[in-house]
């Protein structure tokens, strides 16, 4: 369908509380909204050929909302899971969840855990969750597991240091950022190294393919050197 689909698209998925209050409802009917959003735009990657899609559905940062808002969070992920894991199954799609997942109460580390094991067979569009994940966290964990390895620092390199992070190497094409907000928030900072990034203004719970596909046809048109230059 596309000139050049990106391989990997991850997506900070902000807006919905902004949603929300533009519409005077609580919080959480932004998030609930928001899942809509995502059920379209995984649906629609599987159909259009990307491999991996990474979506920011909780960063480290987030727990010190208040308490109400992160319960229901918990609650709606969990929900989520649920009711979606055998839809996913049926799209051939594999699910990976990153981030600390201690943060979570147990039935929801649970589900996630079952839901990964169901779908870690699967051959198409590879789903990653960011859940409580920060990109500051990975790099520092990553740190800590190559020395519980017994790695020397002088036998540290970017390729074998890489398979420590959450990704594990599956380096991100095509940055996206809903909301109009114009920053990373410490997501995948090692994976977006030469990422191209896009923002757009429209909410998250008002992203659907018409905006996946401004996106992808801003990332067609961007020359991607890497650092070096064109002949």
């Amino acid at each position: 369908m596309y000139m050049n689909t990106p391989k990997h698209i991850a997506i900070i998925m902000d807006g919905n509380g902004r949603w929300a209050k533009k519409r005077k409802l609580p919080r959480i009917a932004g998030h609930k909204k928001g899942v809509d959003s995502v059920k379209g735009i995984v649906k629609y990657c599987g159909v259009i050929g990307v491999e991996t899609l990474t979506l920011f559905a909780f960063s480290s940062e987030n727990k010190n909302r208040s308490d109400e808002e992160v319960t229901l969070l918990f609650k709606l992920f969990l929900n989520v899971l649920k009711k979606e894991v055998n839809k996913l199954n049926k799209y051939n799609v594999q699910l990976k969840i990153i981030g600390d997942m201690t943060l979570f109460p147990f039935d929801v580390q649970k589900t996630a855990s079952e839901a990964q094991t169901l779908l870690a067979k699967n051959t198409g569009l590879t789903l990653v969750i960011a859940a409580n994940y920060g990109g500051q966290w990975d790099i520092v964990n990553a740190c800590k597991q190559a020395m519980a390895d017994g790695i020397a620092a002088d036998e540290i390199n970017q390729e074998n240091f890489a398979q420590y992070l959450s990704l594990q190497s599956n380096s991100v094409d095509l940055l996206i950022r809903s909301s109009g907000e114009q920053r990373i928030s410490n997501f995948l900072l090692w994976d977006i190294a030469y990422s191209e990034l896009y923002f757009t203004d429209t909410l998250w719970p008002d992203f659907d393919k018409v905006e996946l596909d401004k996106a992808i046809e801003s990332y067609n048109c961007r020359n991607r050197r890497y650092g070096g230059r064109n002949e």
